[in-house]
């Protein structure tokens, strides 16, 4: 099925083009959209309300809150789908590609996917398709928890979502707000399935261990109804007030512990601890994968700077033990800049230059 599905605004004052072109466009735009069929019914009834009282003081006001409605849930992919790429190598291929050594992290991942891909295949039905697991990446700051969960996504060929939990001081934010309140919305689940356009996306549930305390309990009990199968086939957000099916979402959660998940939610979670690099994969990364991507982002070519073998391991290093990478990124960045930086000075002449032992610490940044 096409994904594509078209964006309408009806938040314009009726005033500059006329109350009864604004009810028109509101009255199409119900019948083009594809949605349940007592969701239809009930926007048609909130339609026929804004036509009665078109000439009551109390229209505008009800006319910004229903429009909004109807923008939201007609613009909502309740039948659209994007197709999956049903391919295990290139699953492997996608993620070799993008991550170096994690080989029994990339094997569990594949397992996972196996088997999403097999039944697809196989078009069992909805009550005996196994549904995608939640999969749970746990491990240290900067150690790729974040980038295999884009890599998953790009395996199957779906749109990702993330929706960053850290800090997240209130299950409203997920859960949404009733139109009771004027400054209602829907929650982050629904605003990602919109964003996404289709009723398959990956959704990364990214840090659920770093929400505050305060909301923690709330926060994981909108969790547990997400993550569960029997529940999120008819997710309610308290904006839209009709469930919505998530069953073929799949969700990815990461964290760098577990400590602070509440058991109900874990148990639902198929984790897969993520290891710290060792410093000779962090060579490899850094040689192969940041560097090259340093230098094009810097407007400088391979030819420009080179550095010697022997050298990397106190790039990789210079301050001690790291799990993951991001520091070793900052530290290459710091090291291209400030080459080009002499270079420009003239402290150090055009064209190529080599980082050798004798100069490293010249150019590694020392913080």
């Amino acid at each position: 099925m096409d994904s594509n599905v078209p964006s309408k605004d009806f938040n314009v004052d009726p005033d500059l083009i006329g109350i009864d072109d604004q009810l028109k466009k509101l009255e199409d735009s119900i019948n083009a959209a594809s949605m349940p069929a007592d969701l239809h019914d009930k926007a048609v009834a909130m339609l026929n309300r804004l036509k009665i009282i078109k000439s009551d003081g109390s229209f505008f006001l009800e006319y910004d809150s229903i429009s909004r409605y109807i923008e939201w849930i007609t613009n909502l992919p309740w039948n659209f789908h994007s197709e999956d790429i049903l391919d295990i190598t290139h699953a492997r291929q996608v993620l070799d590609k993008n991550h170096h050594g994690l080989g029994e992290v990339k094997e569990k991942i594949l397992e996972y996917l196996a088997i999403m891909i097999l039944k697809k295949q196989k078009k069992m039905n909805s009550e005996t398709f196994a549904r995608a697991p939640i999969i749970s990446l746990v491990g240290l700051v900067g150690v790729g928890k974040t980038t295999i969960a884009y890599s998953i996504a790009e395996s199957l060929g779906r749109k990702i979502e993330r929706i960053p939990f850290g800090g997240m001081g209130s299950a409203a934010q997920l859960r949404g707000k009733t139109r009771l309140f004027a400054d209602s919305e829907p929650g982050l689940i629904i605003k990602a399935i919109r964003r996404a356009a289709t009723n398959n996306p990956v959704i990364l549930l990214d840090e659920i261990d770093r929400v505050s305390q305060e909301a923690r309990a709330d926060i994981m009990g909108v969790l547990v109804e997400l993550l569960d199968p029997e529940q999120n086939k008819a997710y309610t957000d308290h904006f839209i007030d009709y469930p919505f099916d998530l069953q073929n979402v799949l969700f990815i959660a990461t964290s760098n512990n577990t400590k602070d998940i509440s058991t109900a939610v874990l148990d639902r979670l198929e984790v897969i601890q993520m290891p710290s690099y060792t410093d000779q994969e962090k060579i490899t990364i850094a040689k192969n994968y940041m560097f090259p991507k340093v230098l094009v982002e810097s407007g400088m070519s391979a030819a420009d700077i080179v550095i010697d073998d022997n050298v990397w391991e106190e790039i990789v290093r210079p301050l001690g033990y790291d799990s993951g990478i991001r520091s070793l990124e900052r530290i290459i960045q710091g090291l291209v800049r400030k080459i080009v930086y002499h270079e420009l000075l003239g402290k150090i002449p055009a064209g190529q230059f080599k980082i050798t032992a004798q100069n490293v610490r010249e150019f590694v940044p020392q913080w």
